[in-house]
């Protein structure tokens, strides 16, 4: 039997990490931004939705709160993910009242990019402040909602946390500040292409600084020999798998290998596997408009019927509900 101690889940040299692996499939794409002016007293509040929210601060400052954290600040300079795009609200105080976001004015300045608020504001009065100004978007995973790197990232991510961890975070941060500064023809189409790789690169410096659990998902990815089959498993979604081939991968006995796949993914292989078909199966009938018949098909399952129970089993409702969705 294997020894899957902390020790024994470390990259061995010259192993390929399989969560860089991941990680460089991994894409974030903008689904939309927009550069909001608000004067105030002013507070916002943004409904949950599937995509991700990004918020950069650049200039005046915010106050975030979410569900689950209580008021945090925002400086400028400050960018904040919410990978979950869970309910949250920005505000220029935390005593204000929120109206909803899509209360407010939006103004079309290119493709999926807004101005927000900007028709709210008339000429400033003597001695009022500058507005605040922010970037903020919503971002969309390749991967599924359900896939356990996302479900373990947190309710907020705030880059300021991870900038000295990880040299590419304030460079990106730099480099919008500079763009908003100094306000150049297509700066926000700019700043949407710096706020997606600024986005991927604070969720791989959480991978690297805040992932150190030496059980669980991270662990296993990372494991050399487990992390060996979790990789093949997402890089061909499509076989058959089953414990004998999965074992011989890792080089180890049936016994072994289901016994140290479950002990430290808390799951046994077979579930692990068709939960990984669901998500692809998802990606294809909501993002792909593929048939629910044919999703079955290419995923090995002898009839529509079993493949909609299992993806209702994993996924929590039937493949049809999924099209159109995320």
């Amino acid at each position: 039997m294997f020894d899957f101690s902390s020790k024994s889940l470390e990259a061995e040299p010259g192993v390929p990490d399989t969560l860089t692996q991941v990680l460089l499939g991994l894409r974030l794409d903008g689904v939309e931004y927009g550069r909001c002016l608000m004067r105030g007293p002013w507070a916002v509040a943004f409904p949950a939705q599937a995509a991700a929210r990004f918020h950069f601060v650049a200039s005046g400052g915010a106050w975030l709160r979410t569900a689950a954290t209580d008021w945090q600040r925002l400086n400028p300079g400050d960018a904040v993910l919410l990978p979950h795009g869970s309910f949250h609200i920005l505000a220029s105080s935390p005593d204000v009242p929120t109206v909803d976001i899509a209360t407010l004015s939006r103004v079309a300045v290119a493709d999926n990019i807004y101005l927000v608020g900007g028709e709210q504001l008339g000429p400033p009065q003597p001695g009022e402040a500058p507005p605040d100004v922010m970037f903020c978007g919503a971002l969309r995973f390749n991967l599924d909602p359900l896939h356990p790197l996302i479900a373990m990232m947190p309710t907020v991510m705030l880059a300021g946390d991870l900038a000295a961890k990880d040299a590419t975070v304030p460079a990106l941060l730099d480099a919008m500040e500079r763009e908003v500064a100094l306000d150049r023809i297509g700066a926000c189409g700019i700043l949407a292409r710096l706020a997606d790789a600024l986005a991927a690169s604070i969720i791989r410096a959480w991978v690297e600084c805040g992932c150190s659990d030496s059980t669980g998902w991270v662990a296993a990815v990372r494991c050399p020999k487990i992390g060996k089959v979790i990789a093949a498993i997402h890089a061909d979604p499509e076989r058959d798998w089953n414990v004998p081939e999965m074992a011989a991968l890792m080089g180890a006995s049936r016994s072994s290998f289901a016994e140290a796949f479950t002990r430290t993914l808390g799951e046994s292989p077979a579930k692990y596997v068709a939960k990984v078909k669901m998500f692809q199966a998802r990606r294809w009938i909501a993002q792909d408009g593929m048939r629910v018949a044919t999703a079955a098909d290419r995923l090995g399952y002898e009839s529509e019927a079993s493949f909609s129970r299992a993806f209702k089993r994993v996924i929590g409702h039937a493949p049809s509900a999924a099209r159109g969705g995320t």
